[in-house]
């Protein structure tokens, strides 16, 4: 099984994703050490408030490379809120920021507005449900995942992907998808916090620590 890191560069609720993936029953390190992050046997990239001041924190730490790097290796990488959206090539978030480009598109705004035209809140915040946007979820976290589980969001962006074979799986807000979860390769990241999603938010911590 091996260590999972998690990076700890100053964006995330570190403490709480630690006690979910030990829970789970992974032994677990909180690092901000790039030689560390990049040998790591498997990596967690968690993340909250906005896209250009956690991004900042990557670079002001040489994080950005070394998170590139593990990657590359194909072992297996999870992104949580804001540190899914960086997975993307940029943020539309209070200006314009690079991401770290493993998936092609962009990180917008969620509308103001349901489907009907009427306004609804943003952030969007509270429990909601998925639907699967690849032929299977075999393999990945969502392996043991029922579509009728719901999972906590919280946020205000959302992912974009340019090439829908990189959604792993949607969410609805009042008529409207959003991405729930994307997927390249050994990479994979979702917009809520699995660490707060309950029973379900654990059996993915749990299938994740066994890829």
């Amino acid at each position: 099984m091996g260590t999972t890191v998690i990076v700890d560069y100053g964006s995330g609720n570190v403490f709480s994703v630690a006690r979910a993936l030990e829970t789970a029953g992974a032994s677990v390190l909180l690092s901000d050490a790039p030689d560390t992050i990049a040998n790591a046997d498997r990596l967690v990239l968690p993340g909250v408030g906005a896209f250009g001041a956690a991004w900042n924190l990557l670079v002001e730490k040489n994080l950005v490379e070394p998170i590139r790097k593990f990657i590359g290796t194909e072992r297996p990488f999870l992104g949580i809120c804001v540190g899914m959206q960086m997975m993307m090539q940029r943020s539309e978030e209070f200006g314009d920021h690079p991401g770290l480009g493993i998936i092609e598109g962009v990180v917008k705004r969620i509308s103001g507005t349901r489907a009907d035209g009427e306004p609804h809140p943003v952030p969007r915040v509270g429990w909601y449900t998925m639907t699967r946007r690849q032929a299977s979820w075999s393999g990945t976290l969502f392996e043991n995942i029922d579509e009728s589980g719901a999972v906590y969001f919280v946020h205000s962006f959302a992912a974009q992907p340019s090439d829908s074979r990189n959604v792993l799986a949607d969410s609805e807000y009042n008529g409207a998808s959003i991405t729930a979860a994307v997927i390249r390769d050994n990479a994979v990241g979702v917009q809520f916090h699995p660490e707060k999603s309950g029973p379900v938010g654990l059996r993915m911590m749990e299938k994740f620590i066994s890829l």
